[in-house]
């Protein structure tokens, strides 16, 4: 029997004895479960994912190994050697990935250049993308809630931008000193000729959009929710979320790219895959650009008020935060922002459930793609959630 046939058939061949020990109550069901309905949503064997090789050892099958990596998500592993170890033993999961037999397993070689296969074609975010299509087609998102979470990387900072200068000419003032610079190391000049990200993004196109926005990893630095200063060195990965928990798209910068740079070009993708009517922003989004695309894409953004280092302002905003408690009065909009909560409930999840927090792998594609097989466990789980609730 051709393998991928077998592979595909492999569920109604084993149904009878996939796993007996959830019939005897032997082990926790909840984890499999969410699994199996995981892999069920997902569709694997649609997406055509196998490699092909008219030369040489036919290669191994990529399907079985995605339902393994999918597998290291929902149980939150942390290595892949960890994944190996529990595939060789639980021949239920194995069984469910698509192997019978121990030695079928690759070896764990074969599964990293397999995931980085996954990661140079964006697979994870392929099935993702194809999952919320299917789930939202013909279905109108009331509320998208957007912010960003820190993801600590493994790996060197990227190398600085900035041109080394000698001593006497890092001393002259900053207009003489980038007009002395080559025109090819002048990278402040070319900044200022283009004008800023958020400026020339209404008139880009995503794919332009997406070019911009840098992904090496580096340092960066910010203030908490409790309002201490944290740095990090990393990535930092963007999350569009429906009103529903369900992660609609997402994004991976450098950990300096601020949040605003991204709003554009995550409302862009969010809107080709669904529509939604508002977009729940915090105070790090309070931009005119910001506001004037959503507008003009027929949206409403909700974005908290940044005064900056207005203190006039500061003092105004209490005054009437604290007029509108003794009145008993809240505004329409300061109910629907109340729901961008869920974004955050998401980032905790997919750090404490799905491997967020045990990044391992270098490089912003391999992390992406890691982070991603994450979000797709997360989806699934959500989506279980959302139907057991109707």
């Amino acid at each position: 029997m051709n393998r991928d046939v077998f592979v595909s058939l492999f569920p109604a061949m084993f149904q009878p004895s996939l796993i007996p020990e959830l019939e005897d109550g032997s082990i926790d069901s909840g984890r499999y479960e969410l699994f199996l309905t995981t892999l069920e949503m997902l569709d694997l064997e649609s997406m055509d994912i196998n490699r092909r090789s008219d030369t040489g050892r036919p290669p191994k099958d990529r399907v079985a190994i995605a339902r393994a990596f999918v597998a290291k998500a929902t149980w939150g592993m942390k290595t892949t050697r960890e994944l190996l170890d529990r595939l060789k033993f639980d021949k239920s999961l194995r069984r469910m990935c698509g192997w019978v037999f121990q030695h079928e397993i690759p070896s764990e070689a074969t599964f990293s250049r397999a995931f980085a296969e996954f990661a140079a074609t964006e697979m994870p975010a392929r099935v993702h993308e194809k999952l919320v299509r299917e789930v939202y087609d013909g279905r109108l998102v009331g509320h998208v809630a957007r912010d960003a979470t820190a993801i600590e990387g493994r790996e060197r900072s990227g190398k600085s931008r900035k041109a080394s200068l000698p001593g006497r000419q890092a001393k002259q003032g900053p207009s003489k000193m980038l007009a002395e610079l080559p025109q090819e190391c002048n990278v402040a000049r070319k900044k200022n000729a283009k004008g800023s990200l958020l400026d020339r993004q209404p008139k880009q196109r995503l794919s332009e959009m997406l070019a911009d926005l840098p992904r090496e990893c580096d340092v960066a630095c910010k203030k908490n929710a409790k309002g201490h200063g944290m740095s990090w060195r990393g990535y930092k990965l963007h999350v569009d979320v429906a009103d529903s928990g369900l992660p609609l798209s997402c994004l991976l910068t450098s950990a300096s790219v601020h949040d605003s740079q991204v709003a554009i070009p995550l409302s862009s993708l969010t809107g080709e895959r669904v529509e939604h009517l508002y977009e729940l922003m915090d105070s790090a989004y309070d931009a005119k650009a910001i506001r004037n695309f959503c507008a003009a894409a027929g949206r409403k953004a909700i974005i908290a008020i940044n005064p900056r280092r207005d203190k006039a302002k500061k003092e105004r905003m209490a005054l009437e935060a604290k007029a509108r408690r003794h009145a008993f009065f809240t505004s329409p909009s300061a109910l629907r922002y109340r729901l961008r909560g869920g974004v955050e409930r998401t980032y905790g999840r997919l750090k404490d459930e799905f491997g967020g927090r045990s990044v391992y792998v270098r490089g912003p594609a391999k992390v992406f793609a890691h982070l991603m097989f994450g979000i797709l466990a997360l989806s699934c789980d959500q989506l279980g959630r959302i139907r057991q609730q109707r």
